[in-house]
């Protein structure tokens, strides 16, 4: 399986809390839902959808997987393709505090979080297409350090929040990576698409 990273990013590299005010507050952080101004249907929708299109499996840290399970059962109306395959498909969630009895969204599968990089490793190696990476920012951080991030889907969005939670390290190593595609959605977001270059290149 292919790791694949979804993120809305603001330019200064924040993740945290996209969707709400009281989604993420860590570190007395005080701009949740700052992703919401932008958000396009047409061109984001498509290409978050295209993410799940090409996904055999979902993969959460707990956090993010406890906000999701709070969010998606209820939208199933049967009108919406998209909450229909949330609630459908595959979800991975690497936790070292949860139990089983805690997953009560349909098809959740609990992951030790003892170990995450070596448990995503064992899980990439088990084939399929793509195991989606959404939000879960500590969990992505710890996937791209070790390497196992195969694509990056990127939502850049034009503010600067000053300080929050990322999935880039800062440990001082340089991972090359090509552009494969980017657009731009009316609101100004950059949709944008990386793969870990093949040669690191000279200098840097």
């Amino acid at each position: 399986m292919r790791v694949v990273l979804s993120d809305f990013v603001s330019l200064d590299g924040v993740v945290q809390a996209p969707g709400g005010a009281e989604e993420d507050t860590d570190g007395g952080f005080g701009h949740g839902g700052w992703s919401m101004p932008y958000f396009d249907p047409d061109s984001m929708g498509s290409f978050i959808d295209e993410s799940m299109q090409s996904a055999d499996a979902l993969l959460f840290g707990r956090r993010t997987w406890q906000a999701m399970a709070r969010a998606w059962p209820d939208r199933d109306d049967g009108t919406d393709p998209f909450a229909a395959r949330m609630n459908s498909i595959v979800k991975y969630v690497v936790s070292s505090t949860l139990t089983d009895a805690d997953l009560d969204w349909s098809n959740s599968v609990l992951v030790g979080g003892d170990d995450p990089a070596a448990a995503v490793a064992e899980l990439r190696r088990s084939g399929g297409r793509d195991l989606l990476v959404m939000g879960s920012a500590q969990l992505a951080r710890t996937l791209v350090e070790a390497e196992l991030v195969d694509e990056y889907r990127l939502l850049i969005e034009p503010v600067l929040l000053g300080g929050g939670k990322s999935v880039f390290p800062t440990d001082g190593e340089r991972r090359p990576l090509e552009l494969v595609s980017t657009s731009t959605s009316p609101t100004g977001v950059l949709l944008c698409v990386y793969r870990p270059a093949e040669t690191a290149g000279e200098g840097g």
